[in-house]
């Protein structure tokens, strides 16, 4: 029976990295850029204001102050998007808005607080043709240098980064509507079993409603992968082989239930027989029923991961052994969820011999993680899994974890609630 590490770097090292596709911008968010993004411009692509105020000549300042105003004539009004036709020469000034172009001749902006506009504004509102300069302007004063966020030429996103929303409004600034990126996994759902019943029919006696597909399609999603949902599988091998066909273009292809020790559960040796199989079991609870392998698919084998039926097991196998081989094919480098350190705060038992990821509520208080159980942790307790933020790991060697220990912490979501 193989350990996590051993079943994780079998199924990665069968996972290749997918081929480039162009897509619009705001599509590529969270896939991985398949190409370095150079820029034709320079952004900004004239020197302009970071301030609205006057646009100077730093020399007409000279010994300027509140009690000691310079007076400049105010030759034009500058909106951003508008280029003067005025150059500034001594002893004048043009008013100009946040982003506007500086005008010829000007080599600083005085934003209006230091000027006596807002006392010399007429009864009308309007500006004075004559302004008071209140502050000495040293050079480039409130003026962002063409080309001092980009520069012409130069690469600025390498092969590789993940698209989130900055680099998408880089993109944008540069005049680019498409982006090549590595393309997402198409990743096809089966669940298998007579005891199944689709979510949206009546619930007859002795039968579940199918959860296994909706879980791990949302998992899928939440990669930023494409979930296709084959629907349910009977215990019938013509039924399977007929739904597993439909999965021959897919990239992966996850199903749930039908790999452990039963009359039934007939969909590891199918894979055993009609494709190829890797390996089943892992030494991991919940989860140690993992079949994994390939099927025949319609250009290339079709991974196939065999999760377990029940609801627990199946995603928390997902986040152990599925998530970093479809992140792997999407191209990024960092697979791994975060891990902390984290005082436990229940006795946890081990009789299992295997590693345990319990459910967990992980907390940061008075500066240290914390971790507790969120009840009965029962492979088919769905709800532990909807209360829990990550999984305590409890290693195979010990029997006993006591309440107070340390424990290693894998965060199945991390935001600012767990981060206090």
């Amino acid at each position: 029976m193989l350990t996590v590490e051993e079943a994780l770097q079998k199924i990665l090292d069968e996972v290749d990295i997918l081929e480039a596709e162009s897509v619009p911008i705001l599509d590529a968010l969270g896939q991985v850029l398949a190409e370095d993004i150079k820029s034709d411009i320079n952004v900004p692509p004239l020197d302009n204001s970071a301030m609205d105020g006057y646009a100077v000549r730093s020399e007409d300042t000279r010994g300027a102050g509140e009690k000691t105003p310079r007076y400049l004539k105010v030759i034009d009004t500058i909106m951003a998007g508008s280029i003067s036709q005025k150059d500034i020469v001594p002893g004048t000034a043009a008013r100009i808005m946040t982003g506007a172009p500086v005008p010829g001749g000007a080599d600083a902006v005085v934003q209006f607080e230091h000027t006596d506009e807002a006392q010399n504004k007429d009864a009308s509102g309007q500006p004075p043709a004559r302004v008071g300069i209140m502050e000495e302007a040293r050079p480039g004063l409130n003026i962002r240098k063409a080309g001092e966020d980009i520069a012409k030429g130069t690469i600025v996103l390498k092969k590789g980064t993940v698209v989130r929303p900055s680099e998408i409004g880089l993109m944008a600034s540069l005049g680019y509507s498409k982006l090549k990126v590595i393309r997402r996994p198409v990743v096809a759902v089966l669940s298998t079993g007579n005891e199944l019943v689709e979510v949206d029919k009546p619930l007859p006696e002795g039968k579940i409603h199918d959860s296994n597909a909706y879980s791990i399609a949302g998992l899928v999603k939440r990669c930023g992968c494409v979930s296709r949902m084959l629907g349910i599988a009977r215990d019938d091998e013509k039924d399977l082989l007929s739904k597993l066909q439909q999965a021959q273009d897919a990239d992966m292809l996850l199903t749930t239930g039908g790999v452990s020790m039963g009359d039934y559960d007939m969909v590891k040796d199918i894979l055993a027989r009609d494709g190829e199989m890797v390996f089943w079991k892992v030494r991991v609870k919940p989860g140690k029923p993992l079949a994994f392998g390939k099927i025949k698919g319609k250009k290339k084998p079709v991974l196939h991961l065999g999760l377990p039926g029940n609801a627990v097991s199946c995603m928390v196998s997902f986040e152990l052994f599925v998530r970093p081989a479809l992140l792997k094919m999407m191209g990024k480098k960092n697979i791994a969820k975060p891990v902390v350190e984290a005082i436990l705060e229940n006795d946890v038992k081990n009789d299992a011999g295997r590693r345990i990821y319990d459910r967990a509520i992980v907390e940061k208080r008075d500066g240290h993680y914390y971790a507790r159980l969120t009840g009965p942790q029962g492979s088919g307790i769905l709800t532990s899994m909807a209360l829990a933020n990550g999984l305590v790991l409890i290693p195979e060697e010990r029997k006993m974890v006591n309440k107070g220990e340390t424990v290693q912490a894998l965060m199945l979501d991390w935001n600012e609630e767990v981060n206090v």
